[in-house]
């Protein structure tokens, strides 16, 4: 029984790196804008939201508001800086890094270096019994948001008229411009989903692994694992990758508790040896 345990906690921590991740699979990985605040952004929407729960706000309201103030300084960060460096990634990578650092700096001086325990969502305290598998109701629930989420974005990018116009504007600006796409638009809303994602992954991941002002760069670093392992661009690959992530440093900390994160990256380097494109990713043309 303790195997199975250890297997739903790989996955619900794989669950919980898919949220981060699947912002990240938008921004960097369809959009190709490097974006390294995207932990910043991880942050800024778990320790807001944490902020008003403290306070007394409803903390379905607390989060509504993380999620979607962490979305409007995405978006305020690709209008007024990123999106004069289309195409430009190292000056996307310097910028970027230099957001996350003010934006963790800022979180610094206000909160304090020590982590800080947001709460659980209200409902999902408390285990649940299945025979003699006695696990954390939250951690179960998490695992179904992340694959409805992979389900919800996939389709919206692969079937709706939504998704049509951001494959066109990713594939071919100017083209897509000649037909009517607003293709800055486009992009300003797509970050701003991808912030807001990685906004709502900090709220929700602060209740399971604790917050602090240098967990932004952990996370990223993960996320980025993911994306890369999972293929660029895709979501299904991210959620298939994040998954697997979460099942090796579950079992490795468990097996090898000293080698845990030589078995996580030794598993990354030798999956992208044998596909380089990653899992579900595509093969680069010839």
């Amino acid at each position: 029984m303790s195997w199975l345990t250890h297997t739903l906690n790989g996955l619900a921590y794989g669950s919980l790196l898919f949220l981060v991740a699947s912002g990240l699979t938008i921004t960097f990985g369809l959009m190709r804008t490097v974006n390294l605040a995207h932990g910043a952004f991880y942050l800024l929407g778990g320790y807001l939201a944490y902020d008003l729960a403290s306070r007394g706000t409803d903390y379905w309201l607390a989060m509504v508001i993380g999620v979607v103030g962490a979305a409007v300084a995405g978006m305020a960060a690709q209008r007024l800086l990123l999106h004069r460096l289309t195409g430009q990634e190292l000056p996307q990578i310097v910028l970027t890094l230099g957001v996350a650092l003010v934006i963790g700096d800022q979180i610094l001086a206000h909160y304090g270096g020590d982590p800080i325990s947001p709460p659980t969502p209200p409902g999902l305290t408390g285990p649940v019994e299945l025979g003699a598998l006695v696990f954390p109701k939250f951690r179960l629930v998490l695992i179904g948001i992340a694959l409805g989420l992979a389900l919800l974005v996939s389709a919206l990018l692969r079937y709706t008229p939504i998704g049509a116009k951001v494959r066109a504007a990713v594939d071919d600006q100017e083209m897509a411009r000649s037909v009517g796409i607003r293709v800055p638009l486009i992009f300003l809303l797509v970050f701003g989903l991808g912030t807001g994602l990685a906004a709502f992954a900090g709220v929700w991941g602060g209740a399971f692994t604790s917050l602090s002002p240098d967990s932004g760069f952990e996370v990223l670093l993960l996320a980025l694992v993911v994306v890369v392992v999972g293929g660029l661009g895709s979501i299904p690959g991210a959620y298939v990758a994040a998954l697997a992530v979460g099942l090796v440093e579950e079992f490795g900390r468990v097996l090898f508790p000293g080698w845990a994160m030589f078995t996580l990256y030794a598993s990354v380097a030798l999956v992208l040896a044998l596909r380089p494109q990653g899992l579900l990713g595509k093969a680069a043309p010839r």
